[in-house]
This record gives C-alpha cells, structure tokens and sequence, in this order.
C-alpha cells in the first residue's frame, strides 16, 4: 500500500545510518529515555494469578482492597468471599477450562467472581452491560460458558437469548451498599440503565438460578485445589469491542494477565506496593478497565475506590477525600472534565500518575487539561490482543502527540501494511509487536488468528491494524486504523488528522470522519460534527469547509459536513466510525 504522508526520519546517528530498518526497531532507542530505575526486561514469575493474590491478600490483610460507596472490603476478607465463591461454583460443576460469563456492573461481586473463577481454572469471559440480548447470546454461544453471573436488572437479557444454560447466579447492586445508602442503589442504577426495573420476581425458584449472597452463605472458603500452568493455561477470554468487526475473544493466559501488571508497575516506579489508591471507574469487563485499575490494584496490595457510573462530581470528592494516588481514563472523561466547572476543586497535582488510554487524545484536551489542572496526562496505548498495554509516555519526557515508548519486555516495529516489510522509522506504517502479554490467538478463529499473528522474517509478531510512525527516539504516533483509511484520487487520508484540525476549533465539540464511497474519485472524506451548543445554528457547513481550507492539504478537506447532537459511541466512549460508515452503507 502506498501512503502519501511518508514522514522524513530525524537526523539519526552515524551509527544509525549504517542500520537497516529492522535493525533500528531491534535496537530499541526507546530504552534511553526510560526513567531512571526502570529495566529494560522485567521477570514475569511463573505463578497463577489465584496463588499471587492469596498471597497479596495475607500480606495486606488487614488494608481495605475495596471502597465502594461507603463499604469498606478488606484483603482478608475480600479473599475468605473469594474461596467462598469458588468453592460453591465448584459445587455447581464449574471446572478448570469451564467458561464462566460475567454480565455484571462495576461492583465488588465483579471482583470476587473474577478471582473466584479464576481459584478453580475455568476462563472468565466478562460481557459489557450494555450489550442486547442478541450480542450477549453471540458471546455465550461463541464462547461456550454454560455459567453466567449477572446483575439483577441484566437478567432478562440472559432469559431472551433462548440458549440452555448450566446455572445463572444473580446479585444486586445493594447487597454491598451500607444499608443507609440502599437508596443509593437506585440512584446508580438509573444511571446505567434508565429503562431497566429491577425483575420483581423470585428468581431462586427458576430452575438453575441461585442468589450470589446466598452461595457465600451456604459454602465455606474451602475450594479444591487446581494445579494450574501460567504459561498455557487461559484466564480471561474477553472480547473485541468491534469496531472494525465482529467481536472476537482474544484468548489470554495467566502470564499474559501477570506479564501487563509487572511490565506496567515497572514502567511507572512511582507506585508502591501496599501504598496506591486507585480511582476505579472504567468498565471491567473492558481490558483496560480489568487489568491496569483492577489487576494492578489488587497484585500491588492497593485500595480500589470502586465506581459503577463515572460519576464526575463522585470521582472529584473521592481525589481528595479518599487521597488518591492512581487515576486511569479516556479521552472523552477529560475532554468533559476540563470545562467541567467543579474540576478545579481537586487536588489533581497530588495524583502520582494520571493517564489515558483507549483512545486518541487530542492536542486541543491536554493542552486545557493542564492549563486547568495544573498536572499531566501520561496516554498510553495498547489492546485487547496486548492484554490492555504496550506502550506508554514515560513520566518526565512525555510527548504530546505521542502514545508513547515500548514499556518493558516489548518489542515494537513499524511495517508495510501489505508486505510485512520493514519500513524506516519516520515512516507511516502497520505496528506489529512481541512480547509476553500478546495473546495467544483468538478462540475457535484460525482465519482470524492467521491473519493477527503472522511470521516476519522468521520471528512472530502480531498485527495491530493500527498505521503508525516511529521517531528516531522510539516515541509511536498514531495515524489511523488500517481500516479506516480514506483513499481520495490516489491520496491516503488519515481520518485522525483531520478530526485533530476540526477539534482545534473552539466552537467544534466533536468529531468524527470517515470515507464516503465515490466511484470517481475513490472516496469523499465526510465530517460529522457536533457542535457547542452557543454555536449551534451559526456556525454553517460553508464556515467548517472554509476552516479546514485554511490549515489542511486540498485532498483532506471534508467534501460533506454534517452536524448532529451527538456522535455513535462504544461502551468505551470511542467515536465508532464503524456505526457511521454502516448508516452510509445503508443509505
């Protein structure tokens, strides 16, 4: 594939000069500019992710794990509901290589059926609260989980699916709320789902339905004992978001789980084990959400103030009232926060890491964010094929633009997307990576496994689909999704550039772009905006075309504009530019 915007590499050493281009990627100039204590390879010990946090929990048994709302869950005791819940899922028939669904909220009950699962060597696979019936039969189907925990006001989605199950085990929202703060319960979930009402039925007297509370109750911490392999034993079988296709379960072992955490907290030295306090409201069921705010917590002996909504004024008291140390988020929350009116309240300087990942920031958001705050937004990259990382911006060199350097143990590498050939760095190219937390494959999809994880050059590498550069420092900038390239008379069009341009707009509130299909000119780059509301209904399609003149090349300028109230968004908060082209497609 030819790409236009070829970027010149920086002036690199003589010692460069004489590299090839793969040489130049081996030879990880990203490493230099680690912060000082941070080592190239970290050890990734060949222990289970169940043995690591019984250990984590006796040492840090009496330091809560969870503050959710008010109630306060210890290690110790976080650990005697884990055994608990093993054991009686064991009783249910779960066992090691059963697929356990989890169709829940951010609760406490995630946490411990995660673990729990875990304890007995079943696959977790986690399922977004918002998927419909149908998606949630597709994942079921696919996967095969026969055991579904799920919340209560969820429970008719698993009904609908029609699928036979094995057991359903159902939980609410106020089972951990201080009974002062019941009322709460609802208050959140309305929140999530304003059209749901809680099932008023029995539901223990359904055939294979059980109460969470009541399988704690009925058996004691004493689960079996399962011998488990960290290096080829699955633990989470968790889904692509789909935003090019359809969703895949990206198989993920023990190592790959325990590989993310180590290489992260190593990264980032500034986290101290039994010290952190993690503001914990990105979705678990989410990759990024799962293993950097929940595994990362629980395996460094942290405390979790755990969210079910992303409550902004919620989250602004618990910086300073619950001292947090660790906040993880994504572009949207900050793009929201920094003109929300209450964000100067928090003592957002005191937070030892903030950072961002899922999505691209823009330049427009760190630059308010930090005028506003005062502190700094470290973006990072990775997926769910990279078990949630594989690069982020080091602390004390971040880059704006840039998603970041390698973190430790992986290898990056930019590619013709077409060839697999090496490209130099400062070239525009597909990003392939190695290391221990790439995933194994995705489940019962040897087309689609085929096509992630190839041979280049006699080495395994996994695809990302992602166009990036490389500078001359190791510093990646994102360009596009391989898939949402625009091709006008010849010319590549990055989507991200122009929604960057359009973002710089101070009466632009969103954007998203996409490639209208053109049988003369190949596609028409097309610009759906939404608009602040003091500029909507002044500002005309003829005054965005005339802004975007002004600082884009010809062939990237939107040939159609479109303003609407809100754009298509994941569960995630990604603009879902594969909803629009899909509204395009169907006229």
């Amino acid at each position: 594939m030819e790409i236009n915007e070829r970027m010149e590499a920086n002036e690199g050493t003589e010692a460069n000069e004489g590299m090839d281009a793969k040489q130049r990627y081996l030879a990880k100039p990203w490493c230099k500019f680690y912060p000082p204590g941070v080592p190239e390879t970290v050890e990734i010990p060949p222990i289970s992710l169940p043995c690591l946090f019984e250990q984590t929990a006796d040492k840090y048994a009496s330091r809560v794990a969870i503050h959710f709302y008010g109630t306060n869950i210890k290690f110790q005791d976080l650990k005697d509901q884990v055994l608990r819940m093993a054991n009686a899922l064991s009783h249910l028939g779960v066992k090691k290589g059963d697929r356990v669904a989890l169709y829940l909220l951010n609760t406490p009950q995630f946490v411990i059926s995660y673990l729990a699962t875990l304890r007995l060597g079943a696959i977790l696979t986690p399922i977004s609260p918002v998927y419909t019936s149908p998606e949630v039969k597709h994942q079921l189907s696919d996967s095969g989980a026969k055991t579904v925990i799920c919340q209560d006001i969820l429970f008719s989605n698993v009904e609908k699916t029609g699928l036979k199950l094995d057991h359903v085990i159902v939980t609410g929202i106020a089972e951990y709320l201080p009974w002062l703060k019941r009322a709460l319960g609802k208050s959140l979930l309305g929140r999530v789902a304003r059209d749901i009402e809680i099932p008023k039925v029995d539901l223990s007297a359904a055939d294979g339905v059980h109460q969470f509370q009541d399988l704690l109750k009925r058996y004691p911490p004493t689960p079996p004992e399962v011998d488990l392999d960290p290096l080829t034993d699955l633990a989470v079988l968790p889904y692509t978001g789909g935003t090019t296709g359809p969703p895949k379960g990206a198989m993920l072992t023990h190592r790959n789980l325990l590989a993310t955490q180590r290489q992260t907290t190593a990264f980032w030295p500034v986290m101290e084990p039994g010290k952190e306090v993690i503001i914990a409201f990105l979705p678990f069921y989410h990759i990024y959400g799962q293993i950097v705010a929940m595994v990362n917590s629980l395996f460094l002996g942290g405390t979790m103030v755990l969210f079910t909504t992303p409550d902004v004024d919620d989250i602004i008291d618990a910086i300073d009232d619950r001292g947090a140390t660790v906040l993880y988020g994504v572009p949207t929350f900050f793009e929201y926060l920094k003109e929300y009116h209450r964000t100067g309240q928090a003592g957002w300087k005191r937070l030892k890491l903030i950072t961002c990942g899922a999505d691209t920031l823009h330049e427009a958001t760190i630059t308010s964010w930090q005028g506003r705050t005062g502190s700094k937004i470290m973006e990072g990259y990775g997926m769910t094929e990279t078990t949630a990382v594989s690069h982020a911006n080091p602390l004390g060199r971040g880059k704006v633009g840039s998603f970041g350097i390698p973190i430790p143990n992986v290898l990056a590498a930019v590619v013709d997307p077409d060839t697999n050939a090496f490209v130099r760095p400062g070239e525009v190219g597909e990003m392939v990576l190695r290391g221990p937390n790439m995933m194994g494959g995705y489940w019962q999809n040897p087309a689609e496994t085929g096509r992630t994880l190839v041979d280049i050059d006699g080495d395994g590498w996994l695809k990302t689909g992602d166009l990036v550069r490389m500078d001359d420092e190791g510093y990646f900038f994102f360009y596009d999704r391989k898939k949402d390239l625009i091709k006008y008379k010849g010319y590549s069009v990055f989507a991200r550039d122009i929604e960057e341009h359009l973002m710089k707009h101070p009466q632009i509130k969103a954007a998203g772009v996409i490639g209208v299909p053109d049988p003369t000119v190949g596609e028409i780059v097309k610009a759906v905006i939404v608009l602040q509301n003091e500029a909507r209904g002044k500002l005309s399609e003829e005054d965005i075309v005339a802004y975007c003149r002004e600082g884009l090349a010809h062939y990237k300028v939107p040939r159609i504009i479109e303003f609407r109230g809100e754009l298509p968004r994941t569960d995630v908060g990604k603009t879902s530019r594969r909803e629009l082209r899909e509204e395009v497609e169907a006229g």
